[in-house]
């Protein structure tokens, strides 16, 4: 059984050193592609993760296509080498539309992948982890009303959480300020606790359902606040006091859903990445829109 893991654009070296630490055996390399005959992991600085891989000889860009069409009809294409020839493999299987996602909304077509090894050698994964080419997703931007752009990550999060805050839902964001992420979820429906102790700007402040709260992200008692559908989280601070962050409202247990953001300041902190992972049911994604950075996702429902 054949994994192979698409590293995150810039970031080939942090998949590396995650992939060593799980005792997970690189085989080959083929650009940011890296190919295991190890079992699989939810490696978080894969862009993408190609499950149960094929590779065969193709004679003709012919044979490529039809053998691609033959597993499943949509696929994207990973072309680091052999471009143009990979192109005109492409341009025979079935049209996958690029069009950016407009929010909220999440992709439900299979979508494999495929890369030429060489000119005559096809590798293939017709069941991936990310629903978008390569884990890249463009959306339709908001470039009216959030304050900032880390937005995207929230509503990539969601996305691929294929689970979002409902009308009327109760959120809390903490470290709120200046409201992208508040602005999101009200704009859902939801009745947000905005926590910081600098405001939110005048425009998220202002909309319905929005609370904001001048206090300490990390002083604030989470029996003050009450069960909550959702807690969000994208402060700066160092991942290991954001995972007793976490710790402190899981055990609680007041929260159902956790979607909050791993920053690293400096060298990348892997064990306290892995211990974030190791919660029943989590899963940690380095997403497109993140830069050193990894996303904490824990859902009652999530959908993948």
């Amino acid at each position: 059984m054949t994994t192979a893991y698409l590293a995150a654009d810039g970031f080939l070296d942090h998949l590396r050193e995650e992939l060593r630490r799980a005792d997970v055996s690189v085989s080959a390399a083929h650009e940011r592609l890296l190919i295991s005959d190890d079992p699989p992991i939810a490696a978080a600085w894969a862009a993408n993760i190609w499950h149960d891989c094929i590779e065969w000889p193709v004679d003709s860009i012919g044979s490529a296509a039809k053998a691609l069409r033959d597993l499943q009809r949509n696929w994207a294409m990973y072309a680091p080498i052999h471009h143009r020839r990979a192109a005109l493999i492409q341009e025979r299987l079935p049209h996958v539309s690029a069009k950016p996602v407009v929010f909220p909304a999440a992709p439900t077509a299979p979508l494999g992948s495929w890369t030429l090894l060489a000119p005559d050698r096809l590798l293939a994964a017709a069941h991936c982890s990310a629903p978008f080419p390569n884990g890249e997703v463009v959306f339709i931007e908001d470039k009216e009303g959030p304050p900032s752009r880390a937005y995207l990550k929230l509503w990539e999060a969601l996305v691929r959480l294929r689970h979002w805050p409902q009308p009327g839902e109760r959120c809390v964001d903490l470290g709120a300020s200046p409201g992208g992420w508040t602005y999101v979820l009200a704009k859902l429906g939801a009745q947000v606790v905005a926590v910081d102790k600098a405001p939110l700007d005048p425009k998220v402040a202002a909309m319905p359902g929005v609370d904001w709260r001048g206090e300490s992200a990390f002083a604030l008692d989470p029996a003050s606040i009450g069960p909550v559908d959702w807690l969000f989280c994208d402060v700066i601070c160092y991942p290991a006091r954001l995972l007793r962050l976490v710790e402190r409202w899981r055990e609680s247990g007041l929260v159902k859903n956790f979607v909050f953001t791993i920053k690293f300041q400096g060298e990348t902190d892997h064990e306290t990445a892995a211990a974030f992972a190791a919660f029943p049911g989590a899963r940690v994604v380095h997403l497109h829109h993140n830069k050193h950075e990894l996303t904490f996702m824990l859902s009652s429902a999530a959908g993948t």
